[in-house]
């Protein structure tokens, strides 16, 4: 099944329809995008790392879990496919997926899916609108970065810190120095470098176009992020789509901090779901250089609007009695494109 999830597109498919050698089912997949090709002309890949994206689901046999999750990154010009980041956008469609396979039954006009997210551990739940027993996508929700409206499917994250580092802070530090440049090192779902994008000689209201051009920038963004690997407890990244690259500014829409995220090598057209909830809890974080820039609000639950080059993504983070980061929730929509054979060389 071909589907919107949140701002990405991939296919979406079951455990036991793939070949169980990883090797033979990473060439299957990369046959079924097209890669590598920048146009990904020879498959179904849309010719960016947001459309090229794919969810693996099977029936959980987790105790209170209902399906695992297995996200997989297809490089669009190189022949690489990558389990070693997880994808927030392409999670809003597991949860209707497993109601249309049949791996969970829908209990009413709403039905709770619970998800584990094999790439790193997680847990999350989603609501997902079933009114007459089958999943609805029409309605009336919004998300930037998506055209139109769908029906509202809300998604709670738990226990995200640090579930590919190994901590929220791998260093320990809210505040690193890599190449003359603050960063903040932080994993609360997604492992991303929080930077301010003034230290990187630009104001961090560019274009996607015009940052993706600045060739200096984005070599000195990648050199950082290649020393920012091995700190993060992820090793060598030249070759892994994490950690993200997100430069932070002072909001200009109303929200809570501007972003623009390198997601590594382009600059991403909006944030991903997982990205937003690590840069919104650096905002929250005393010496982070995301915290200066952001415009926070009191009290222990905080929406935090987290504004990219198509608009925002609102992060609505609890925070327990010490002022750390409890939980964090997003509202993101899903839809479903086709449902069909697609097939491999």
């Amino acid at each position: 099944m071909w589907m919107r999830g949140g701002t990405s597109k991939g296919g979406y498919f079951l455990a036991e329809d793939l070949p169980g050698d990883v090797a033979t089912r990473d060439a299957f997949l990369l046959d079924v995008m097209g890669s590598p090709d920048k146009l990904q002309i020879d498959g179904m890949g849309g010719a960016d790392p947001l459309t090229s994206k794919v969810a693996v689901v099977s029936r959980s046999t987790r105790p209170g879990v209902d399906v695992d999750y297995l996200f997989l990154q297809v490089f669009v010009d190189k022949p690489i496919v990558t389990d070693a980041q997880n994808c927030g956008n392409i999670l809003a469609g597991i949860g209707p997926f497993a109601i249309e396979r049949g791996l969970v039954k829908a209990t009413g006009d709403e039905t709770l899916v619970t998800i584990y997210m094999v790439n790193t551990g997680q847990i999350a739940v989603a609501r997902v609108q079933t009114p007459g027993g089958r999943p609805t996508y029409a309605g009336q929700a919004h998300i930037d970065g998506a055209p139109g409206t769908a029906a509202p499917i809300p998604i709670v994250f738990r226990d995200t810190a640090g579930s590919s580092c190994g901590a929220l802070l791998p260093t320990g530090r809210a505040l690193d120095v890599i190449d003359g440049v603050e960063a903040t090192l932080i994993d609360n779902g997604m492992p991303v470098v929080v930077m301010r994008a003034a230290d990187l000689g630009v104001s961090g209201y560019e274009t996607r176009e015009e940052l993706e051009a600045n060739e200096a920038l984005r070599a000195r963004i990648e050199s950082i992020r290649l020393e920012a690997g091995p700190l993060m407890n992820l090793g060598d990244v030249a070759d892994k789509s994490v950690p993200k690259m997100s430069l932070v500014a002072a909001p200009k829409n109303g929200g809570a901090v501007m972003t623009r995220t390198f997601i590594p090598h382009r600059c991403h057209a909006s944030i991903g779901v997982l990205g937003a909830v690590s840069v919104a809890t650096a905002c929250l974080l005393d010496g982070s250089p995301a915290k200066g820039p952001a415009v926070l609000p009191e009290g222990k639950r905080k929406s935090l609007a987290v504004e990219h080059p198509t608009g925002e993504m609102t992060v609505v983070v609890d925070l327990d009695d010490d002022g750390a980061v409890a939980s964090a929730a997003l509202l993101r929509t899903a839809r479903k494109l086709f449902d069909g054979v697609v097939f491999g060389r």
